[in-house]
């Protein structure tokens, strides 16, 4: 049987609520953020595989910790690519903005986004225009979710603010592979930030709907995000009136400002 070249993108679960992306063209693979080694290897054991390649996006461990089992357990030849501006067990190739990271099998190219937020030091992967990659796909890891960004737990609302305007800036159509399944609970939140958001309504429903049949609420699209993510809509004027309300503030001046409120806001949701 011949396998289809194309690019395909599979979820591999790990914990409670991560998924660990696993690009593959039937033959050869990468992983991004592996956590746990255990469900990645089970994965790439019964779909055949050979790991080529590791992508890492930022250190936190359950994104980082599978690494070195993975080298002792296949080849601990297979690259990892990782931030550049702070250690990560295993990593080889270290990684910062405008970088290109060009993989021969399974035949793909990256080019590399520093979205500080997060962590300091966090990094997203984004391919486009190639003959075996049907829409731009974009590999985040915690700095933007489907309906929510993440904790600044190192970085400031400034630099949230910038980095998801770089994603912002990305076709619409670009499909985004985040690293956790937080969908539902995000959008709970959205909605209190936006409710008459239609978007945003119908998005609730249908997420719930694939829930409940146990699928991925992932990827989403740049497109969706501008549409019902909050901290995408920071210009909105019914995001800034809600933080106005929640902070007491009569002028929130920048989109910072008004991300600054809603995230503090969402951290005691």
């Amino acid at each position: 049987m011949v396998k289809n070249t194309l690019l395909q993108v599979w979820p591999i679960p790990a914990f409670d609520d991560n998924y660990i992306w696993c690009i593959h063209d039937g033959h050869s693979a990468l992983v991004v953020d592996p956590g746990d080694a255990t469900p990645v290897l089970q994965y790439l054991s019964d779909q055949k595989l050979t790991l080529k390649g590791i992508l890492i996006t930022h250190h936190h461990a359950d994104h980082t910790g599978g690494i070195l089992q993975l080298l002792a357990a296949l080849d601990p030849k297979v690259p990892v690519y990782g931030p550049a501006t702070i250690d990560i067990p295993g990593r080889t190739h270290a990684l910062m903005e405008g970088d290109k990271i060009e993989i021969a099998a399974p035949r793909i190219t990256f080019s590399v986004n520093e979205v500080p937020g997060h962590t300091l030091s966090h990094i997203a992967y984004f391919a486009n225009m190639q003959a075996n990659v049907v829409e731009p796909m974009l590999f985040c890891g915690d700095t933007l979710f489907a309906s929510g960004c993440g904790r600044l737990f190192e970085g400031t609302p400034t630099q949230m603010t910038q980095s998801l305007a770089k994603f912002a800036a990305l076709p619409k159509n670009t499909l985004v592979y985040c690293t956790h399944e937080y969908t539902l609970s995000n959008i709970r939140f959205a909605l209190a930030v936006e409710p008459n958001n239609i978007n945003l309504i119908t998005w609730a429903e249908t997420a719930a709907a694939l829930r409940q049949q146990h699928l991925p609420t992932l990827p989403t699209t740049i497109g969706q995000e501008l549409q019902v993510n909050p901290f995408m809509r920071c210009d909105q004027a019914e995001v800034i009136a809600v933080a106005k309300n929640i902070s007491g503030e009569k002028d929130l001046p920048t989109p910072a400002h008004v991300l600054a409120v809603i995230r503090a806001w969402k951290d005691r949701f």
